[in-house]
């Protein structure tokens, strides 16, 4: 079920409310950086990746998350050289299925020279979106988790709304994956916009899932239910942080993946909204 939701723009009534939440909220948000899901510029990156990772790091994130725009065929150890030149880190990437299916090793080597410490499967398609394919699937994530541990890294599921609205059985595909996996090592990216999507409280499943939130993606919805930037919609983002010690999250990944041409100014207006949590 979809929980209140209330516009918050800059200086506006939803920003002092955001203040007055007070001390949990500050310190669990502003000591940690502010990342972007690279898939949000993925035309940018794919023409030049460097020049993209110099306009990123000027905005001021100082984390990314790569996905998209072909970085998994791009030279690794280069784009390394300039996260580290621009001071930016990379604490996670997305690898998908059938890559970690054919080439988990080669999964494992682009993870850590990216300097990585957490892969996270960012997709499944229509094929395994069924009773005997996920079942499969998730037997899966629990092996290349424990196979991730063994070489250092560990490992996160990045939902969409689907895994909340098919339901085989009478039981969606997010509860199946999360009763059957061990929560030490599976871990999960929470989408939020996807989340109340699907009609879930985020609230809601923090709750469910306390410590086991690695990272959350946080892009907004408009009333009509489009993304937009962070700030431009209505997930009351200031209320679900308030849970953020309860999750354990690590990482706030800014993404918009129908982020409007020319991309920076979204992800400046994004990155100055989120920023506005952290004061």
């Amino acid at each position: 079920m979809m929980v209140n939701r209330r516009q918050w723009m800059a200086g506006g009534a939803a920003l002092a409310t955001t203040m007055a939440a007070g001390p949990l909220i500050a310190k669990s948000v502003k000591s940690k950086p502010i990342g972007i899901q690279l898939y949000t510029v993925r035309e940018l990156f794919a023409a030049d990746p460097m020049a993209t990772l110099e306009k990123v790091a000027a905005i001021g994130y100082r984390e990314v998350e790569y996905g998209g725009g072909g970085y998994d065929k791009m030279d690794h150890a280069a784009l390394r050289k300039t996260m580290d030149r621009l001071g930016l880190t990379a604490p996670s990437v997305h690898i998908g299925y059938e890559a970690l299916e054919s080439d988990f090793d080669g999964a494992v080597k682009m993870a850590k020279t990216l300097g990585a410490d957490t892969v996270v499967l960012p997709w499944m398609a229509e094929a395994y979106r069924n009773a005997e394919g996920w079942k499969a699937a998730v037997a899966n994530f629990s092996r290349w988790a424990e196979r991730l541990k063994k070489a250092g890294l560990s490992f996160a599921y990045h939902n969409h709304d689907f895994e909340f609205t098919v339901k085989p059985g009478g039981t969606s595909l997010f509860d199946t994956l999360v009763a059957d996996t061990d929560p030490a090592l599976v871990k999960i990216e929470l989408d939020l916009f996807w989340t109340v999507a699907a009609g879930e409280d985020p609230k809601a499943i923090i709750r469910r899932l306390p410590g086991r939130i690695y990272a959350y993606h946080v892009k907004d919805r408009t009333a009509d239910g489009n993304m937009t930037s962070v700030g431009k919609g209505v997930i009351d983002f200031a209320d679900i942080f308030t849970l953020n010690r309860t999750a354990g999250v690590k990482h706030f990944y800014v993404e918009n993946d129908q982020s409007p041409a020319p991309y920076l100014p979204d992800i400046q207006t994004s990155f100055a909204a989120l920023s506005r949590l952290r004061a």
